[in-house]
Parts: C-alpha cells; structure tokens; sequence
C-alpha cells in the first residue's frame, strides 16, 4: 500500500504544479488562453473580437445574372492538392468550400456554395486582409497623407522610437515584407504553433503592446518573411496619418465607392483598439468580387478613378523585380501584398488567406474567382479555369 500511497501523492502533486504552471502562463500572457480554446482559427473566430463596421455603397453595382450558367465547370479536371487530376465538383467537396464564384466581363457565369452559404455571407478572409492594406496605402499615399514610401514608420507613430528595432525601418520595407523584425510563424509543430507569434497577433488584445517590444533579427531592406507584423503596422501608420480608423478611411476611400451591396467589418485587437490588418477582415463573396474588379479595371469605377492606376500597375506586377518568394507550381512572388503568379504566361493576380480563401483576377479573361473556404483542396486551378470558361487553350503551366 505504501508505494501505492507514495504514487498517488506524486501524482497529485503533479496535478498541481501542472495547474500552477498553466495559471502562470496565462498570467504571464493572457492571450495563449485564446489560443488554447480557439486553437487554429475558422471562418468564424473573427466573432470573438469587437468588429468595426464598414458600411456599404449608396447606390449598389449588380453583376448581370444570366439565366443560364457554366455547370459543366463541376465535371472540368483540375489538380488536387496531391497533384492528382480531379473533376471540380470533388475538389468543392474535398476542400471544405463554401463558396466559389467566377464572374467574367461582369456576368456571374458559375456560383456553387456549401449549405448556410451564398454571395452575401459575411466570410474572414484572413492574409486575404493584407491586399486590402495595400489598396489603402496607395489611397495614403494618392492624397498626400503619407509623403512617401522611404519614410520611416516612427514618422508615424513616434512611440516605436523608445524601440530600437524601429530606428531604420522605412514604410517600402514593410510593404514588401522586409522589416527584419522578429517574427516566429506557427510552422513546426503543435507547441510551436502555440507559442508562435501568428497566434501572439491574432489573439492578443493589446497588439500596440505587443509591437512596442518585438525585436530586430535582421536588417531592414535585406531579408524577406511572410509575417502579420508588417500589414499591422501599415494599418497603423495609417490610421495615424489619415486620423480616421481604418474602417472609416476604408469605407470613405474604397467601399462606398465600388457599388457595394453589403456591409464589411475590420476587427480589431480590442473596443477603439487597433485593426488586425494582417487577417481579420470579413466581407461578402459578391463585395470581395468588386475589389477585383476595381483592379481589373487599372483602379476605375465607372468614370471615376478610386485608385491611381500607376498604384495598381506597381502592385500586381513584379516588373523587372527578382521575386522573393515563389509559391505553389505557379511561383507566386509575394509583393506589395499581393501574390502575383511568376510561371506560365504572366499577368494574373491574387489576394490569398490561409484555410483557401481566395481573390483572384486574370486580365487576360476579365475574370474574377471569390473561393471562402473551410480547409482548401491545395493546388491553384483558377488560371485554368479562367481560361477554360473563356474557351482559350491552356497549357501545363496553368495548372
């Protein structure tokens, strides 16, 4: 028995050095509670956070409804994530998607959605948010708000100067992702994911605090990394520079302004704190489709110019640039905030956010493609479909 005895002690106190463990954790950094009751988030995580209304245009743009449309996409191959040829409807099925919309010279030609789901709901993008960013920097930068792209960000926010990190950071580096700030991804595990500073930004409630600490890993301008830090401060910067929310500057400079038909939300880290900017913003398939049209169209709506058109020139095309990053078959460089597709025949354009969200443009069809998304079947078959439903050849390199 006395073993017995012994064990259950040891037992015991385990329990409770376990629970002291976890409650100095939690008090040490609340936001890992978060973390461990939402875990990876979904398309309704967003909800747990105060939300920032942008409200919709006066007068609403309609895309044209033929009363016919493209079903034979559903039997059309494409790739799966394990590169193995597919008919459209199982890569739905196989993904988890909740909606996938494909509009062509303004008429809605294939729609498909999950139960619950149609074109008005109200969907987080995730990284998708970070296109968004670049829109509203090249507004910034359009009415004199911001001076310039070499600026430093403590111009803006004077406070991130008690940081050194910050003492060489200009605004070009954390558009390209550049900045050379410390930044840990949730790559490598279920602890590492945890601890990662993906989960610090998404669920933190102070991540003005959180900023004013990070550190310096590399020099600004030398290294590219995908990381919320950089859009997070963009969204901040202009904030500071407008002197509006970011919602409001939104809602002011692109939303009302592109036809509309519903509201968007930014959320943010806490009430009248600051705009995640990095993944948490929430619109409808039918509104996210118009942001794509505004750039299809060099940044007009109608006759009036939103965004300059050298601005979207810059944005979604590398020109001569050497591409930092080359994702998927098709070498998606990230720039400016966008993913622009390298390999193939050039010119197409993507606003991407994790668990397979997805705005994607191709000039070559005036086509847009809105996919919401629970999982993601993997590869990247919208250039094929675009040309596919357009009735033009495509070749190994669209799909």
């Amino acid at each position: 028995m006395r073993p017995m005895k012994i064990a259950k002690r040891a037992a015991t106190y385990f329990f409770l050095l376990l629970i002291l463990f976890f409650a100095c954790l939690f008090i040490w950094q609340p936001y890992l509670i978060r973390v461990l009751w939402y875990r990876t988030p979904d398309a309704k995580t967003y909800q747990a956070f105060p939300q920032d209304t942008v409200h919709k245009s006066d007068v609403a743009f309609h895309f044209i409804r033929p009363k016919e449309k493209r079903n034979d996409l559903d039997s059309f191959p494409v790739l799966d994530g394990n590169r193995q040829s597919i008919p459209f409807q199982d890569y739905f099925k196989q993904g988890r998607l909740n909606a996938f919309l494909v509009i062509r010279n303004d008429s809605i030609i294939y729609e498909k959605y999950s139960d619950g789901y149609t074109d008005t709901t109200l969907t987080t993008v995730f990284s998708g948010a970070k296109s968004m960013v670049s829109i509203l920097l090249g507004q910034a930068l359009e009415d004199g708000t911001i001076k310039s792209l070499s600026q430093n960000v403590t111009d803006y926010i004077p406070e991130l100067k008690a940081n050194p990190a910050f003492k060489h950071i200009a605004l070009k580096h954390l558009l390209e992702m550049k900045s050379g700030l410390e930044f840990h991804d949730a790559l490598g595990g279920m602890v590492k994911a945890f601890l990662s500073d993906e989960a610090r930004y998404y669920y933190t409630h102070d991540m003005r605090a959180e900023l004013l600490k990070v550190k310096l890993a590399n020099t600004p301008g030398t290294v590219w990394k995908y990381k919320s830090i950089d859009p997070i401060l963009l969204g901040w910067v202009i904030e500071r520079a407008t002197g509006k929310s970011l919602s409001n500057y939104f809602e002011e400079k692109i939303w009302k302004k592109i036809g509309t038909e519903h509201f968007a939300t930014w959320g943010l880290d806490q009430k009248g704190g600051l705009a995640n900017t990095a993944s948490r913003f929430q619109v409808t398939a039918i509104d996210w489709a118009k942001v794509g049209r505004l750039y299809l169209n060099g940044g007009r709506f109608d006759d009036d110019q939103v965004v300059p058109e050298d601005w979207v020139k810059q944005s979604v095309s590398i020109g001569s640039e050497v591409p930092a990053s080359a994702k998927g078959w098709q070498k998606s460089a990230h720039h400016y905030l966008w993913w622009i597709p390298q390999a193939g025949e050039k010119g197409d354009f993507a606003a991407e956010g994790m668990r397979g969200q997805r705005l994607y443009a191709d000039p070559k069809t005036n086509t847009i493609i809105v996919q919401f998304s629970e999982h993601g079947a993997g590869d990247y078959p919208y250039r094929k479909i675009s040309r596919y439903l357009a009735g033009l050849p495509f070749s190994d390199l669209d799909w």
